[in-house]
C-alpha cells in the first residue's frame, strides 16, 4: 500500500535510461547551436527587417492577367498530375519490395528481407532532386523526369513503412489459417492485408501531401510545373508573376490536405 506522504520520484535518476537520454539529446542540441555559425542578432536587426520587408513589397500586387491565370492553372495541374501519378507507381513499387522486406511471421526465414531493406535505404537516401537530375538527362526536361523522381523516392519510403506495418500487424488471424493449411498467398491476401490497408492507404496520402512541396521543388531542375514557372520568372525578377505562383502553390496545397483528410475520415469510419 502507497504512503500518503510518498515524495515524487527525483527528475534525474543515475539508473534511468530515459533521463540518460534526454540529457544526450539536451547535450547534442546545445553542442549545434554553438557549432553552428548563428546570426541570430543580425536576423533581428532593424535592417535585416526592413530589407525583407522590401523584398516582400516588390511582390503585391500579384499579377491577376487571364493568360498568366490559364498558364499557372495549367502549370498546377501539371504538378498535381506529378505528384499523383508519382505516389501511385511508388504505392504500388513499395508494396512489392515490402513484402521481401518484411517477416511476416516467428517462423518466416525472410532471406530477402536484408537486400530488400538495402534497396529501399539506397531509394529513399537519394533526394527527389537528385533523382530528376538524373532522369532528366534520359529522358529529358518535363514532368516525365519529375513523376519517376518521386516515385523512385517515395518508393522507399512507402516501402519501408509498408514492411513495418506488415511485420506489427496482429499475427492472430494469419496463424490460425496457417494451422488450417492454408499457403502463403492466401495467408497475405485473406489475414494480413485487410489488417494494415488502412494503415497503408493513410501513408500513401500523407506521402501524397509531400510530393504535392516535392513536385513544386523539382520544377526548379526542369521537371515543369509550378516550380519550373517559379525558376523562371524569380530568374527575370519578375516579382509580381512569381507571387502568383507562389499563391497557386498554396492554394494546391491547402487542396491536397483538405481532400487527403477527407479520405482519411472516410476511411475510418
Amino acid at each position: 500500500m502507497n504512503r500518503p506522504d510518498r515524495l515524487p520520484p527525483p527528475l534525474f535518476s543515475a539508473r534511468c535510461r530515459a533521463c540518460w537520454l534526454v540529457a544526450g539529446v539536451f547535450a547534442l542540441i546545445v553542442a549545434s547551436f554553438l557549432s553552428l555559425d548563428l546570426h541570430l542578432a543580425a536576423l533581428a536587426s532593424g535592417e535585416a527587417l526592413a530589407s525583407m520587408g522590401r523584398f516582400l513589397a516588390e511582390f503585391a500586387p500579384p499579377e491577376l492577367g487571364a493568360d498568366f491565370l490559364a498558364k499557372t492553372a495549367a502549370a498546377a495541374w501539371e504538378t498535381l498530375a506529378m505528384s499523383a501519378l508519382g505516389t501511385l507507381l511508388a504505392a504500388a513499387a513499395g508494396l512489392l519490395l515490402a513484402l521481401p522486406a518484411a517477416r511476416l511471421h516467428a517462423g518466416d526465414a525472410a532471406r530477402a528481407r536484408g537486400p530488400a531493406r538495402l534497396l529501399l535505404n539506397a531509394l529513399r537516401s537519394v533526394p527527389e532532386l537528385v533523382w530528376a537530375a538524373l532522369l532528366i538527362i534520359g529522358a529529358g526536361l518535363g514532368p516525365f523526369a519529375g513523376t519517376l523522381a518521386l516515385a523512385l523516392h517515395t518508393s522507399g519510403v512507402l516501402g519501408r513503412l509498408f514492411a513495418e506495418a506488415l511485420e506489427n500487424a496482429p499475427p492472430g488471424p494469419a496463424a490460425a489459417l496457417r494451422t488450417q493449411g492454408a499457403g502463403a498467398a492466401r495467408v497475405l491476401l485473406y489475414a494480413t492485408l485487410p489488417q494494415v490497408v488502412p494503415q497503408l492507404l493513410s501513408y500513401t496520402l500523407y506521402r501524397w501531401e509531400n510530393n504535392i512541396r516535392a513536385a513544386t521543388v523539382l520544377g526548379v531542375v526542369g521537371a515543369g510545373g509550378l516550380g519550373q514557372m517559379l525558376l523562371f520568372h524569380l530568374s527575370l525578377f519578375q516579382m509580381h508573376k512569381t507571387a502568383t505562383v507562389l499563391l497557386a502553390m498554396g492554394v494546391l496545397v491547402v487542396l491536397v490536405d483538405g481532400a487527403s483528410q477527407a479520405l482519411r475520415r472516410w476511411l475510418t469510419r
